[in-house]
């Protein structure tokens, strides 16, 4: 059940290829950041987003589950989760999170369908 949330939905767009970093990311209620790495390996799909001032300069890793719609001619990734939702993601260090099955089965619950943010919207 964890695997859906790191996978893209078909509605997305995602297009193979396209390398997505430096793409503004905009949450339901604004932007959060730019897309700084990503990973398109099936199962296990993510979007790290450098967040800027927003929150105190840290990263977010996003499941590819998360994301609602592409828009590679505007360079715009548009998430189904709000600015808050987003913020109070477990923390994501990326040199200790970023392939670590423990904190990526975390995340997932946080994030799965039925739970408090959880979507899809």
């Amino acid at each position: 059940m964890t695997e859906n949330v790191w996978n893209y939905d078909e509605t997305t767009a995602r297009q193979q290829g396209i390398d997505l970093r430096g793409f503004k990311v905009e949450a339901v209620d604004g932007a959060i950041g730019k897309v700084d790495k990503h990973s398109d390996e099936a199962g296990s799909a993510w979007i790290v987003v450098d967040t800027g001032v927003w929150i105190f300069g840290k990263e977010v890793l996003l499941p590819a589950g998360t994301i609602a719609r592409i828009d590679v001619d505007e360079e715009r990734i548009h998430v189904n989760r709000t600015k808050e939702q987003i913020k109070n993601a477990p923390e994501f260090h990326r040199e200790k999170h970023l392939d670590n099955p423990d904190y990526h089965d975390e995340l997932a619950a946080y994030y799965l369908p039925g739970t408090p943010f959880g979507g899809p919207f």
